[in-house]
């Protein structure tokens, strides 16, 4: 039986996720192993310090395009000239024109996730969003 171009992507989808999987596999095994040096030189050095009272820190990823905080400006302005309401990843595809450097896929991925994510939050309020996949417009226009 001949493989159809979904099942071709599909298979491509889930061998990149499996490759995924092994390189964050790696990568924990590396981490552990240098946190425990850490707690060792800490424990060396202060024998009675508690390094379970030390909280994990995690670090957000800067976008290459947008400044903090000014995303849902952007999309907002992008409605504004919008002639129709827009998905989420039309909108993303609209900013992302000419943008250097190009977006990976992960990369696109995430801008739309952010842009969803503001747009939601804000559902309602300066937006308003119907349909599946939501279709985003001003709120007040109709």
């Amino acid at each position: 039986m001949a493989q159809t171009p979904q099942d071709i992507r599909r298979g491509l989808l889930h061998a990149e996720l499996a490759g995924n999987i092994l390189a964050n596999k790696r990568e924990a095994i590396r981490l552990r192993a240098a946190v425990m040096q850490v707690e060792a030189v800490v424990k060396m050095l202060q024998p009675g310090f508690n390094v379970a009272s030390i909280a994990a820190k995690r670090r957000n990823k800067s976008n290459p395009w947008f400044k903090r905080g000014t995303l849902f400006g952007s999309a907002v302005d992008v409605l504004r000239q919008a002639q129709a309401p827009m998905t989420a990843r039309e909108i993303a595809d609209t900013l992302m024109a000419g943008k250097a450097p190009q977006a990976t896929r992960k990369q696109a991925v995430d801008l739309q996730a952010a842009i969803l994510a503001a747009l939601r939050k804000r559902d309602g309020d300066m937006v308003t969003g119907a349909g599946a996949p939501a279709r985003w417009r001003l709120a007040g226009e109709e």
